[in-house]
Protein backbone atom coordinates (compact mmCIF):
# COMPACT_ATOMS: atom_id res chain seq x y z
CA UNK A 1 0.00 0.00 0.00
CA UNK A 2 0.98 3.37 -1.17
CA UNK A 3 -0.03 6.52 1.17
CA UNK A 4 0.00 9.75 0.35
CA UNK A 5 -0.49 12.76 3.62
CA UNK A 6 -0.86 16.56 2.81
CA UNK A 7 0.02 18.55 5.79
CA UNK A 8 -1.22 22.14 6.29
CA UNK A 9 -0.84 24.10 9.48
CA UNK A 10 -4.00 26.10 11.11
CA UNK A 11 -5.77 22.78 11.87
CA UNK A 12 -3.12 21.21 14.21
CA UNK A 13 -3.81 20.66 17.67
CA UNK A 14 -2.99 24.18 19.62
CA UNK A 15 -3.03 26.72 16.87
CA UNK A 16 -5.84 29.14 17.38
CA UNK A 17 -4.06 32.16 15.75
CA UNK A 18 -2.55 33.24 12.08
CA UNK A 19 0.52 34.76 13.70
CA UNK A 20 1.40 31.46 14.81
CA UNK A 21 2.04 29.53 11.32
CA UNK A 22 3.34 32.87 10.12
CA UNK A 23 6.80 31.47 8.04
CA UNK A 24 7.30 35.01 6.87
CA UNK A 25 6.94 38.37 9.85
CA UNK A 26 10.55 37.90 12.16
CA UNK A 27 8.49 39.16 14.63
CA UNK A 28 6.67 35.92 14.91
CA UNK A 29 9.44 33.30 14.52
CA UNK A 30 9.57 32.28 18.05
CA UNK A 31 5.71 31.23 18.00
CA UNK A 32 6.02 29.96 14.62
CA UNK A 33 9.08 27.69 15.23
CA UNK A 34 7.57 26.08 18.05
CA UNK A 35 3.88 24.93 16.05
CA UNK A 36 6.12 23.50 12.93
CA UNK A 37 7.65 21.76 15.12
CA UNK A 38 4.13 20.42 15.83
CA UNK A 39 3.11 20.54 12.28
CA UNK A 40 6.02 17.89 11.97
CA UNK A 41 4.92 15.63 15.25
CA UNK A 42 1.13 15.46 13.42
CA UNK A 43 2.70 14.48 10.59
CA UNK A 44 4.90 11.77 12.02
CA UNK A 45 1.45 10.63 14.11
CA UNK A 46 -0.16 9.79 10.12
CA UNK A 47 3.34 8.75 8.94
CA UNK A 48 3.01 5.81 11.90
CA UNK A 49 -0.31 4.90 11.88
CA UNK A 50 -0.21 4.09 7.60
CA UNK A 51 3.00 1.91 8.98
CA UNK A 52 0.56 0.49 11.44
CA UNK A 53 -1.56 -0.28 8.53
CA UNK A 54 1.12 -2.23 6.27
CA UNK A 55 1.92 1.06 4.16
CA UNK A 56 5.38 0.33 2.20
CA UNK A 57 5.47 3.76 0.77
CA UNK A 58 4.82 7.10 1.99
CA UNK A 59 4.74 10.61 0.58
CA UNK A 60 4.36 13.59 2.91
CA UNK A 61 3.80 16.91 1.02
CA UNK A 62 4.21 20.24 2.79
CA UNK A 63 1.41 22.13 2.40
CA UNK A 64 1.21 25.20 4.02
CA UNK A 65 2.51 28.73 3.07
CA UNK A 66 5.80 28.67 1.29
CA UNK A 67 5.61 24.77 1.86
CA UNK A 68 8.91 24.52 3.93
CA UNK A 69 7.94 23.75 7.55
CA UNK A 70 8.47 20.72 8.40
CA UNK A 71 11.81 19.60 10.02
CA UNK A 72 13.51 17.14 7.63
CA UNK A 73 15.76 15.88 10.15
CA UNK A 74 12.74 15.39 12.63
CA UNK A 75 10.47 13.90 10.19
CA UNK A 76 10.08 9.69 10.19
CA UNK A 77 12.61 8.27 8.10
CA UNK A 78 10.11 5.86 6.43
CA UNK A 79 8.55 8.78 4.49
CA UNK A 80 9.63 10.93 1.89
CA UNK A 81 9.21 14.61 2.24
CA UNK A 82 7.92 17.19 -1.00
CA UNK A 83 8.77 20.73 0.43
CA UNK A 84 8.95 23.96 -0.91
CA UNK A 85 7.13 25.55 -4.08
CA UNK A 86 5.85 27.06 -6.30
CA UNK A 87 4.44 23.33 -7.11
CA UNK A 88 2.04 22.65 -10.61
CA UNK A 89 -0.08 20.79 -8.05
CA UNK A 90 0.53 22.97 -4.79
CA UNK A 91 -1.29 21.22 -1.81
CA UNK A 92 -1.55 18.13 -3.97
CA UNK A 93 1.64 17.88 -5.84
CA UNK A 94 3.16 14.34 -6.65
CA UNK A 95 -0.50 12.52 -6.06
CA UNK A 96 -0.47 11.89 -9.29
CA UNK A 97 2.18 9.58 -8.96
CA UNK A 98 -0.01 6.60 -8.08
CA UNK A 99 -1.77 6.23 -4.37
CA UNK A 100 -3.82 3.96 -2.82
CA UNK A 101 -5.09 6.52 -0.39
CA UNK A 102 -4.26 10.27 1.03
CA UNK A 103 -5.03 12.00 4.39
CA UNK A 104 -4.89 15.49 5.12
CA UNK A 105 -3.21 16.45 8.27
CA UNK A 106 -3.82 19.91 10.16
CA UNK A 107 -6.46 21.17 7.54
CA UNK A 108 -8.95 24.32 8.27
CA UNK A 109 -12.53 24.86 6.91
CA UNK A 110 -13.45 26.84 4.10
CA UNK A 111 -13.71 30.53 3.57
CA UNK A 112 -16.82 31.47 5.23
CA UNK A 113 -16.79 28.81 7.93
CA UNK A 114 -18.41 30.03 11.01
CA UNK A 115 -16.54 28.70 14.47
CA UNK A 116 -13.99 27.48 12.49
CA UNK A 117 -9.60 27.72 13.32
CA UNK A 118 -7.76 29.94 10.67
CA UNK A 119 -10.45 29.52 7.76
CA UNK A 120 -9.66 30.55 4.51
CA UNK A 121 -9.62 28.54 0.99
CA UNK A 122 -5.94 28.93 -0.44
CA UNK A 123 -5.34 32.58 0.46
CA UNK A 124 -7.44 35.53 2.24
CA UNK A 125 -7.48 37.34 -1.33
CA UNK A 126 -10.63 34.43 -1.76
CA UNK A 127 -13.75 35.44 -0.38
CA UNK A 128 -15.57 32.15 -1.62
CA UNK A 129 -14.88 29.53 -4.06
CA UNK A 130 -17.53 27.06 -5.89
CA UNK A 131 -17.35 24.11 -7.89
CA UNK A 132 -20.87 23.47 -9.90
CA UNK A 133 -22.48 26.03 -7.44
CA UNK A 134 -21.26 24.25 -4.79
CA UNK A 135 -19.10 26.18 -1.96
CA UNK A 136 -15.61 24.24 -1.61
CA UNK A 137 -12.62 24.80 0.07
CA UNK A 138 -9.25 23.58 0.00
CA UNK A 139 -10.75 19.91 1.33
CA UNK A 140 -12.70 19.83 -1.79
CA UNK A 141 -10.28 21.44 -4.49
CA UNK A 142 -7.53 18.94 -3.46
CA UNK A 143 -10.03 16.03 -2.64
CA UNK A 144 -11.36 16.25 -6.47
CA UNK A 145 -7.70 16.64 -8.06
CA UNK A 146 -6.81 13.36 -5.55
CA UNK A 147 -9.76 11.69 -7.23
CA UNK A 148 -8.41 12.90 -10.80
CA UNK A 149 -5.90 9.88 -9.88
CA UNK A 150 -7.98 8.08 -8.60
CA UNK A 151 -6.72 8.17 -4.57
CA UNK A 152 -9.44 8.37 -2.54
CA UNK A 153 -8.93 10.57 0.68
CA UNK A 154 -9.53 8.32 3.70
CA UNK A 155 -8.75 10.61 6.99
CA UNK A 156 -8.99 14.20 7.53
CA UNK A 157 -7.12 16.13 10.72
CA UNK A 158 -8.23 19.62 12.32
CA UNK A 159 -10.97 21.09 14.01
CA UNK A 160 -14.67 20.34 14.22
CA UNK A 161 -15.61 22.83 11.41
CA UNK A 162 -13.44 21.17 9.19
CA UNK A 163 -14.77 17.19 9.96
CA UNK A 164 -18.54 18.78 9.48
CA UNK A 165 -16.98 19.87 5.64
CA UNK A 166 -15.31 16.33 5.13
CA UNK A 167 -18.64 14.65 6.20
CA UNK A 168 -21.14 16.73 4.09
CA UNK A 169 -18.44 16.22 1.09
CA UNK A 170 -17.18 12.28 1.53
CA UNK A 171 -19.51 11.16 3.63
CA UNK A 172 -19.80 8.82 6.91
CA UNK A 173 -16.72 6.70 5.22
CA UNK A 174 -14.03 9.34 6.22
CA UNK A 175 -12.15 9.39 9.06
CA UNK A 176 -12.58 12.72 10.86
CA UNK A 177 -9.99 13.25 14.22
CA UNK A 178 -10.98 16.40 15.77
CA UNK A 179 -8.04 17.49 17.28
CA UNK A 180 -9.68 21.41 18.88
CA UNK A 181 -12.93 22.98 18.42
CA UNK A 182 -12.91 25.90 17.37
CA UNK A 183 -15.07 28.48 19.37
CA UNK A 184 -14.00 31.73 17.03
CA UNK A 185 -11.59 32.67 14.22
CA UNK A 186 -9.13 32.98 16.47
CA UNK A 187 -9.83 31.06 19.16
CA UNK A 188 -9.81 26.98 20.00
CA UNK A 189 -9.76 24.63 22.76
CA UNK A 190 -7.30 22.32 21.75
CA UNK A 191 -6.43 18.25 22.92
CA UNK A 192 -2.71 17.79 24.29
CA UNK A 193 -0.21 17.60 21.30
CA UNK A 194 0.64 14.80 22.53
CA UNK A 195 -3.16 13.18 22.63
CA UNK A 196 -3.92 14.77 19.29
CA UNK A 197 -0.84 13.04 17.84
CA UNK A 198 -2.30 9.64 19.51
CA UNK A 199 -5.72 9.89 17.72
CA UNK A 200 -4.22 10.79 14.44
CA UNK A 201 -2.29 7.43 14.52
CA UNK A 202 -5.17 5.48 15.09
CA UNK A 203 -7.22 7.30 13.12
CA UNK A 204 -4.95 6.58 9.98
CA UNK A 205 -4.51 3.33 11.15
CA UNK A 206 -8.38 2.59 11.51
CA UNK A 207 -8.82 4.43 7.85
CA UNK A 208 -6.71 2.61 5.71
CA UNK A 209 -8.29 -0.54 7.20
CA UNK A 210 -11.49 0.09 5.06
CA UNK A 211 -12.63 1.08 1.76
CA UNK A 212 -13.17 4.23 0.48
CA UNK A 213 -13.98 5.88 -2.99
CA UNK A 214 -12.52 8.81 -4.87
CA UNK A 215 -14.38 11.95 -5.37
CA UNK A 216 -15.12 12.68 -8.83
CA UNK A 217 -16.37 15.97 -10.17
CA UNK A 218 -18.63 15.09 -13.13
CA UNK A 219 -18.57 17.69 -16.51
CA UNK A 220 -19.08 20.23 -17.19
CA UNK A 221 -17.42 21.40 -14.30
CA UNK A 222 -17.64 25.21 -13.82
CA UNK A 223 -15.52 26.73 -11.10
CA UNK A 224 -16.27 30.22 -9.95
CA UNK A 225 -14.35 32.40 -7.52
CA UNK A 226 -15.44 35.54 -5.71
CA UNK A 227 -12.80 37.78 -4.83
CA UNK A 228 -12.43 40.11 -1.39
CA UNK A 229 -11.66 43.15 -4.05
CA UNK A 230 -12.54 44.06 -7.45
CA UNK A 231 -9.02 44.64 -8.15
CA UNK A 232 -8.43 41.09 -7.65
CA UNK A 233 -10.69 40.24 -10.07
CA UNK A 234 -9.36 42.28 -12.75
CA UNK A 235 -6.29 40.78 -12.50
CA UNK A 236 -7.81 37.34 -11.73
CA UNK A 237 -9.46 37.64 -15.28
CA UNK A 238 -6.51 37.77 -17.07
CA UNK A 239 -5.77 34.11 -16.75
CA UNK A 240 -7.16 32.88 -20.10
CA UNK A 241 -10.02 31.26 -20.59
CA UNK A 242 -11.73 33.12 -17.72
CA UNK A 243 -14.84 34.81 -17.58
CA UNK A 244 -15.85 38.23 -15.80
CA UNK A 245 -19.16 37.28 -14.11
CA UNK A 246 -19.25 40.40 -11.87
CA UNK A 247 -17.37 43.12 -9.56
CA UNK A 248 -15.16 41.00 -7.86
CA UNK A 249 -16.33 37.29 -9.25
CA UNK A 250 -14.43 35.32 -12.23
CA UNK A 251 -15.35 31.65 -13.09
CA UNK A 252 -13.83 29.18 -15.59
CA UNK A 253 -15.93 25.93 -17.23
CA UNK A 254 -14.14 22.85 -18.74
CA UNK A 255 -14.91 18.89 -18.83
CA UNK A 256 -11.67 18.05 -17.16
CA UNK A 257 -10.50 18.83 -13.38
CA UNK A 258 -6.88 18.94 -14.13
CA UNK A 259 -7.57 22.17 -16.23
CA UNK A 260 -10.38 23.77 -13.80
CA UNK A 261 -7.35 23.01 -11.17
CA UNK A 262 -5.14 24.90 -13.35
CA UNK A 263 -7.02 27.72 -13.89
CA UNK A 264 -7.79 28.01 -10.07
CA UNK A 265 -3.95 28.32 -9.18
CA UNK A 266 -3.69 30.89 -11.95
CA UNK A 267 -6.74 33.01 -10.65
CA UNK A 268 -5.83 33.32 -7.64
CA UNK A 269 -1.71 34.36 -7.84
CA UNK A 270 -3.09 36.69 -10.30
CA UNK A 271 -5.31 38.19 -7.82
CA UNK A 272 -2.15 38.97 -5.95
CA UNK A 273 -0.55 40.70 -8.14
CA UNK A 274 -0.91 44.66 -8.09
Amino acid sequence: MRVYISVDMEGVAGVSHEDQTDPVEPRHAGEYNRFRRLMTNEANAAIAGALDAGAKAVLVNDSHWLMRNLLAEELNPAAELLSGGPKRLSMVEGIESGFDAAMFIGYHARAGTWNATIDHTYTSRVYEARLNGQPVGELALNAAMAGVHGVPVALVSGDQALAAEARALLGDAIETVVVKQAVGRFAAKSLAPSVACERIRAGALSALGRKHSPLKVSPPIRLEVDFALTQMADMAELAPGSVRQGGRTVSYSGDDYREVFRAWRAMYNLAGVE
